[in-house]
């Protein structure tokens, strides 16, 4: 392989290398037509010209079996098939968002209530909430003042939220989950 052919299939994925046509090597196929019926075992060049008349690609479907199997199809059409498949499909994924709310170890009361206002109103919304403190200098050694206002939080929460994930430490940060209760 040249160096020019080895630098343009660096970004290809594997799915992306489809073996048709006059790339494909071996000398007899087992081809199937693009119909679905079967056309047997063909040399290599039969199969060829068997897709060429009918104005359509052979693509090798299957490389590893013994003959390997070839199926005679309008490659371009299937691969835009494949494609619109991939978008509907990630059309109906459902996507998850999550907001974060801050909170320092030294938070007031009030404070504090206006923030969980908030993290009840993206609970409200179907939105997964994550809570935070954040550790500075001397805070860092007393990560439990972290736990404690999470702890305080919590409670306000837990009739429109479930707990997924306990306040935790995680480098300079206290992390709790919280997800809204099924309806």
């Amino acid at each position: 392989m040249s160096k020019h052919n080895s630098r343009n299939n660096r970004g290809k994925k594997k799915s992306d290398e489809t073996i048709m046509n006059e790339n494909i090597r071996a000398r007899e196929l087992r081809v199937v037509g693009d119909g679905g019926e079967q056309l047997g075992i063909l040399p290599r060049d039969e199969a060829l010209e068997v897709a060429e008349d009918r104005g359509l690609d052979l693509v090798l479907v299957s490389p590893l079996a013994r003959p390997p199997v070839a199926k005679i199809m309008d490659y371009g059409k299937h691969k835009y098939q494949m494609e619109k498949k991939k978008k509907e499909a990630r059309k109906n994924q459902k996507t998850i968002d999550v907001k974060e709310v801050k909170f320092s170890c030294k938070i007031a009361e009030n404070d504090i209530a206006y923030k969980v206002k908030h993290a009840r109103e993206f609970l409200e919304a179907g939105k997964h909430v994550k809570l935070r403190v954040f550790l500075r200098g001397r805070e860092m050694a007393n990560p439990e003042w972290g736990i404690e206002v999470l702890n305080k939080v919590w409670p306000r929460l837990s009739d429109i939220g479930n707990l997924e994930q306990p306040p935790k430490k995680d480098g300079r940060y206290i992390n709790m989950y919280v997800t809204p209760l099924k309806k």
